[in-house]
């Protein structure tokens, strides 16, 4: 008998058989970019970002600079792209300085708040018990507090200063994210793996951070967000109201607020702040819609109409 040789396998004729699955971020990705609308408002919000960071390139004018030779400026007089405000600041550089303000006093809030309502709607879902009576009573009762109200008692009581807004924005904002991490640590604490974990010896601290957290991640992300749309209006509320940001600083609630005496002689002063914040919030919103279609497993795109009548005429047996 002639020795056997062994030769090469031929290559396959589907070259997409060797190709690897798509992970879970490139799945994730195709599924927001999918979203027209969620695309857009993440566009608007880098750019938003982009401007606030490159503010003081942006403009050759300072936002507190004030002119009593140039008030009222209409919009394009002078080197003026917006025109000044009653005191001769200029309006156009006091948008891109508010923005600062605006999106650090949401991203702070969003990450604060989502941290101290994950760590108690862990603590308080999984182990249950007195821990979640606590816990939930605790929300229950900051939910019943009107919290515009005790915002700005807080505030008149101590100071309207930066770090303060930041800090009771967060006090009262983590109620929801603690029911939403509660929620999901109460349905995934019944799953198999955790039974597992525990058989093998794993801390429930351990269980809780390495396990549960990172299947509760989607929820958690959407909800961090919409609270940075939340803290962004909370913000402007405030310092329409007085309570928020105090001069020589300035955000767009502020303007808001100092545009009210001046409707009726230059209504302008006061569309450009709400536009930005119009659009700002409308723009988080949309990327939180598009996070959440496509973090939730359960949700698929929709095939259309033109590559299901490909389908049906590549693989129907009746050829219909």
């Amino acid at each position: 008998m002639s020795e056997t040789q062994s030769a090469p396998l031929a290559p396959t004729g589907n070259p997409k058989v060797s190709r690897r699955p798509p992970g879970a971020l490139r799945t994730g990705w195709k599924k927001f970019s999918s979203n027209k609308l969620a695309v857009v408002g993440l566009i608007v919000l880098v750019f938003f970002v982009l401007v606030a960071a490159l503010a003081p390139w942006l403009t050759p004018y300072k936002p507190d600079r004030i002119d009593m030779m140039f008030p009222n400026l209409k919009p394009g007089t002078g080197n003026h792209l917006l025109g000044t405000d009653e005191l001769g600041r200029d309006i156009f550089a006091r948008l891109l300085f508010s923005s600062r303000v605006s999106l650090l006093v949401g991203f702070s809030v969003a990450v604060a708040t989502v941290m101290i309502g994950t760590f108690i709607g862990a603590v308080s879902g999984y182990f249950g018990g007195w821990a979640d009576t606590i816990f939930m009573r605790l929300v229950d009762v900051m939910n019943s507090i009107p919290l515009l109200f005790l915002n700005i008692l807080v505030l008149a009581i101590f100071d309207p200063k930066f770090i303060y807004m930041i800090l009771i924005l967060t006090f009262t904002g983590w109620m929801g994210v603690a029911r939403l991490v509660r929620g999901s640590y109460l349905q995934l604490r019944e799953m198999q793996y955790v039974e597992a974990a525990q058989a093998i010896g794993v801390s429930s601290w351990g269980i809780i951070i390495r396990h549960l957290l990172r299947n509760a991640t989607a929820p958690i992300i959407v909800n961090a967000t919409l609270m940075v749309g939340s803290a962004i209006l909370s913000e402007s509320a405030l310092s329409y109201l007085g309570m928020g940001v105090q001069p020589p600083q300035t955000s767009w609630g502020q303007m808001l607020s100092n545009a009210q005496e001046f409707m009726l002689i230059d209504p302008l002063q006061a569309v450009y702040p709400g536009l930005c914040i119009l659009i700002v919030v409308l723009a988080v919103n949309f990327i939180g819609d598009g996070l959440r279609d496509a973090m939730d497993p359960r949700k698929k795109a929709m095939m259309s109409p033109r590559r299901l009548d490909q389908w049906r005429k590549s693989f129907s047996k009746s050829k219909i």
